[in-house]
């Protein structure tokens, strides 16, 4: 592992030493399971395959400079899968068990720990999927349940640097009471072909807006939104938008910092009003944003060639809170004992 240039690694797949896997038969969930292999089993005639039964997560864990591994809000993610896999009818998760496999695949895989100040740190990917023969549309009674693990770099290579973004309305994410709330691979697969459409055009991501209005923001590609206006930090409120655990760490944090904090819907004209905007999410933790085009209106919305300050604050509070080098006055860090 001494050869391993971590600065390297951009936001791809690694294959690491073992996975955790644990499978729900029977109606209860069955023991933790270890393997080496990076396959797995899938029935041919599978609801994950066919009726989209499929949720996962995305955590991280960060080796800080006194040597400690911490893993930022694990049961945050927990709840969310829980809630995922109630929102499409799949067996839900224990908590503990949860934590158990998550901590468990850390474990086995420390040796693929990025050290502090590589720029590195350990992705952490929980898939749920429904593993039972259904021919008919139903829910299925039998699901695996996986947790795979690998160093990661920056989700976009310009790591915080301002990028553009750009709003499409022809694209929708998420229906008005569909699944945009939860953490399954239909809103991501939704979002491919204009995500692909921005980046082909050198937009990073698209700013996708409601579905039924066309008025209000909505998700900010993969991640969630946020404005800066004066002292006060905005960020959409939705039930088609997924609820990110950064986001809402970031939202006390900006409390902690003394700035007000607004969760309310953001029509497209209000962006004008934004001296700062990002988009934030376990893989970026916050992205700046240089300038949103409205490809539509021929409409430019620009916030600068640099992060700004209250955004870097956010950035760095973030951070050091992950790492260790920020007081977890909110406890959010579990440290993995080894």
């Amino acid at each position: 592992m001494e050869s391993i240039n971590w600065k390297e690694f951009g936001f791809g797949y690694t294959k690491t030493d073992y996975n955790v896997r644990c499978h729900y038969r029977d109606g209860k969930w069955g023991e933790l399971e270890v393997s080496s292999s990076d396959q797995i089993n899938v029935h041919i005639a599978s609801t994950g395959l066919h009726y989209g039964q499929q949720a996962f997560e995305g955590l991280k864990a960060f080796k800080g400079p006194d040597g400690k591994v911490r893993v930022f809000r694990i049961d945050e993610n927990g709840k969310r899968l829980q809630s995922s896999s109630h929102g499409i009818m799949m067996a839900e998760m224990p908590l503990d068990l949860f934590r158990e496999a998550v901590i468990k695949a850390i474990k086995l895989n420390e040796r693929w720990i990025p050290p502090y100040e590589s720029g590195a740190s350990l992705y952490i990917r929980p898939v749920l999927f429904g593993n039972g023969a259904q021919v008919g549309v139903k829910a299925s009674d039998e699901y695996t349940f996986a947790v795979f693990v690998m160093p990661v770099g920056p989700y976009f290579k310009e790591g915080f640097k301002p990028t553009d973004y750009v709003i499409y309305r022809e694209y929708d994410r998420a229906a008005p009471q569909g699944t945009g709330i939860y953490k399954v691979g239909g809103n991501y697969a939704a979002s491919l072909r204009g995500g692909t459409r921005a980046h082909d055009e050198g937009f990073s991501a698209v700013l996708f807006l409601d579905a039924k209005e066309k008025k209000y923001i909505d998700e900010c590609g993969p991640a969630n939104f946020f404005g800066i206006k004066d002292n006060t930090y905005v960020t959409p409120k939705s039930n088609t938008i997924l609820p990110s655990i950064t986001n809402k760490s970031l939202c006390q944090i900006a409390e902690d910092l003394g700035m007000n904090v607004e969760r309310r819907p953001i029509t497209v004209e209000e962006l004008a009003d934004f001296s700062e905007a990002g988009a934030c999410g376990t893989a970026a933790v916050i992205s700046p944003i240089r300038k949103i085009v409205d490809a539509d209106n021929k409409i430019d919305y620009m916030y600068g060639e640099e992060a700004g300050e209250r955004s870097f604050k956010l950035y760095e509070t973030l951070r050091g809170i992950q790492y260790g080098t920020v007081e977890d006055k909110h406890n959010w860090n579990t440290i993995i004992e080894f």
